[in-house]
C-alpha cells in the first residue's frame, strides 16, 4: 500500500512551500556526505580514477576516493567561489580521452568559454595535465551522450551560433575535438543558451537532437556541411537538460523537460501522430508552470539539472532533479531561499490513469547545480546522487 506524507517547509518563521511526497513500505532512504561546504562547481560525476574496482566522485578541482569519499586529491589548482556569483566550473564528464586505460575528465567552463580535459596521472598524487577540449562551449546545460552511435560519448553543445556535438578522437588526444553543427547558425545559439538533449525522436535507430523549440532529426548518412531537418515545437521557455525516453511504454520516445529552469514547471510531453503520420506532442504537468503559492501543492523552483536511473528497481526508467540553489544569487529567480531540494520522480505507468510521475524527497539542504548525477556508487543496485553546487559538495549515498 502507499503510503503519503505531506512536508511543510518552514523557513525564517514563514512558509515558503508545501510538498507532498509518496512512500513505498520499504521507501529508499539516502544518507547525506557533505564532501565540501565550500562553492568550487555547479556539477559532479564519478568514474573509477584509481583504478582500484571502486567508483569515485569528481566536482570542481578535487576527486575523492571511494567507497567513503573522505580522502581527496587535487585535480588542479582550487579555487573557491563566491556563492552570490559563479565558478568556472559548470558541469564535468569522465571518459578515456587518450586510450591510455585510465579516466579522464573533462570540465564545462563558464558559458562561452574554453573547455579542457584533464589527463589522469596513471596512480600518480600528482596535478592532472590540462589539454584543450574546445574553444567555446555554449549552453547552459551541455549534455554527455552518443550520438554518433559509435558507443563513445560525444559533447552536445552550441558554439558560435551553431547547435552542434563535439566528438574526441583518443588517437589524437593531443588535438582539439571536432565540431559537427547540426544546426543552421542562428542567434537564438548563445553561450547562455538554455537546453538541449538527445534521443532517437523518431524510430529510426539513430539519435535526434532536441532544444527547448524542437528537434534536429538525424539523417540516414550525415554531411558535416548540411544541416540536419528541424521540426519546430515548443517544449519549453528555459530548459536544462532534456530527457528523451519512452514514458509510457507505447514503443515511441517521449520528452521530460523544465518549463522554466529559473522559474516553475515541470512536463513531460507524450509523442503522438498525427492523421499523415507526422509527429506532434501533448503535454503533461508534472509540476505546476504557474504554481499558487499559497497552496500546498508541491512547487520547486529552478529546475536547473536532471539526470535518469532506474531508482526502485522495477525496469521502468525514473529521474532526479532538484533545486538550484542560488542560480542568481540571494535575489534572483523564484523563491531563491526555498528548501535546496533534491528529489526522484518514480514512474508509474497504469491502464486507466496512464503513465505518472510520484515524487519521492532525497534532502532538502544540498539542491543540484547545473548537473546532477545518479549512478551506483556503493554496489547495492540502486542508485545514488551526486551533487556539486552553490552550498558545496555532497553524496547521497542509498540505504535501506
Amino acid at each position: 500500500m502507499r503510503t503519503c506524507c505531506w512536508m511543510v517547509v518552514m523557513v525564517a518563521g514563514a512558509l515558503i512551500g508545501a510538498s507532498a511526497f509518496c512512500a513505498e513500505p520499504e521507501q529508499i532512504k539516502y544518507r547525506k556526505l557533505v564532501l565540501s561546504d565550500q562553492f568550487y562547481s555547479e556539477g559532479a560525476y564519478y568514474g573509477d580514477f584509481n583504478r582500484d574496482g571502486k567508483l569515485d566522485v569528481v566536482s570542481g578541482p578535487f576527486w575523492f576516493e571511494g567507497p567513503d569519499f573522505q580522502k581527496k586529491h587535487v585535480i588542479y589548482e582550487p579555487k573557491a567561489y563566491d556563492p552570490k556569483s559563479y565558478s568556472e566550473n559548470f558541469l564535468v564528464y569522465s571518459a578515456d580521452f587518450n586510450a591510455d586505460g585510465w579516466p579522464d575528465i573533462v570540465i564545462m567552463p563558464h558559458p562561452g568559454r574554453e573547455c579542457f580535459w584533464y589527463e589522469n596521472p596513471k596512480g600518480q598524487d600528482s596535478m592532472w595535465t590540462k589539454h584543450l577540449a574546445d574553444p567555446n562551449v555554449g549552453n547552459e546545460s551541455p549534455m554527455w551522450g552518443d550520438v554518433t552511435g559509435d558507443k563513445q560519448p560525444d559533447l552536445i553543445f552550441n558554439r558560435d551560433g551553431f547547435l552542434g556535438y563535439g566528438v574526441f578522437d583518443s588517437s589524437r588526444p593531443g588535438e582539439p575535438w571536432k565540431f559537427y553543427p547540426v544546426s543552421t547558425q542562428d542567434k537564438r545559439y548563445h553561450k547562455y543558451t538554455h537546453g538541449v538533449g538527445y534521443g532517437d525522436i523518431d524510430g529510426d535507430g539513430r539519435a535526434d537532437l532536441i532544444e527547448a523549440v524542437g528537434w534536429w532529426r538525424q539523417p540516414e548518412k550525415v554531411d558535416p556541411g548540411t544541416p540536419w531537418a528541424f521540426h519546430p515545437f515548443k517544449f519549453a521557455a528555459a530548459a536544462a537538460q532534456m530527457l528523451v525516453y519512452d514514458v509510457d511504454g507505447d514503443g515511441r520516445n517521449d520528452v521530460i523537460t523544465a518549463w522554466h529552469c529559473h522559474l516553475y514547471g515541470l512536463v513531460w510531453y507524450r509523442q503522438v501522430r498525427k492523421a499523415d503520420g507526422s509527429i506532434d506532442w501533448k503535454q503533461h504537468e508534472i509540476l505546476p508552470i504557474e504554481p499558487d503559492l499559497k497552496s500546498s501543492q508541491l512547487r520547486v523552483s529552478q529546475l536547473h539539472a536532471f539526470d535518469t536511473a532506474d531508482f526502485n528497481g522495477d525496469g521502468l526508467i525514473d529521474f532526479v532533479t532538484g533545486k538550484r540553489f542560488w542560480a542568481h544569487g540571494p535575489k534572483g529567480d523564484a523563491e531563491p531561499d526555498a528548501p535546496a531540494v533534491v528529489v526522484w520522480f518514480e514512474l508509474k505507468r497504469d491502464p486507466q490513469k496512464g503513465a505518472q510521475f510520484v515524487p519521492h524527497l532525497i534532502d532538502n539542504d544540498s539542491g543540484v547545480g547545473t548537473q546532477v548525477t545518479a549512478t551506483d556508487l556503493n554496489g547495492d543496485k540502486i542508485p545514488d546522487v551526486v551533487v556539486g553546487n552553490k552550498k558545496g559538495i555532497f553524496v547521497h549515498l542509498s540505504v535501506r
